[in-house]
């Protein structure tokens, strides 16, 4: 297996990550009991999880400290600040190829790019996502963060997949050309 940088992640129909003031309420508006989406089945093959600081302070926040994705995976939190390592969250400020490229020839699995919108924009600009499975949820937010913020040039993309849930979900799965 060919490891890959895969940006799973949900948005609105319109393209927002999360409203201005990082509410995720709305994601729990497509919360089915019994359905995860593919989440499981996806993260069974992931070995190493990457995330923005303020995304990763965001879910903290949600979570009362907790960051269960440190449980599971090798976790990188992208930032600009030097910060000593904790709870298993390995804070990174390097070269993100550099990190991208190491991760891949680790073989632990691909890598898991969960946002946020910043972090986003710097691989794009860099052109290092292999693939994009993108949840869109059936609603239209009108403003907030956005996934695709900024000029990051044309990246042309391969539909591998896509499939509609009961929920109105309907998830999508792009590869790189």
């Amino acid at each position: 297996m060919k490891n890959k940088l895969i940006l799973y992640i949900s948005m609105s129909l319109d393209g927002y990550l999360a409203t201005k003031d990082d509410d995720l309420s709305w994601l729990s508006m497509v919360e089915q009991e019994g359905e995860d989406y593919g989440y499981t089945e996806f993260t069974s093959k992931v070995g190493s999880y990457l995330i923005g600081r303020k995304t990763y302070e965001v879910v903290l926040k949600l979570t009362g400290g907790d960051f269960p994705q440190a449980q599971q995976f090798d976790c990188y939190v992208i930032t600009r600040e030097n910060r000593v390592d904790e709870n298993g969250i390995r804070f990174y400020n390097g070269k993100l190829e550099e990190l991208i490229d190491r991760l891949k020839k680790e073989n632990k699995g691909h890598i898991y790019c969960d946002g946020g919108g910043q972090l986003v924009r710097a691989l794009l600009e860099k052109d290092l996502i292999d693939e994009y499975i993108i949840s869109v949820i059936p609603i239209l937010l009108g403003e907030g963060k956005r996934l695709f913020p900024g000029n990051s040039g044309q990246i042309p993309l391969t539909l591998i997949s896509s499939k509609q849930f009961e929920s109105g979900l309907t998830q999508l799965r792009y590869e790189r050309k």
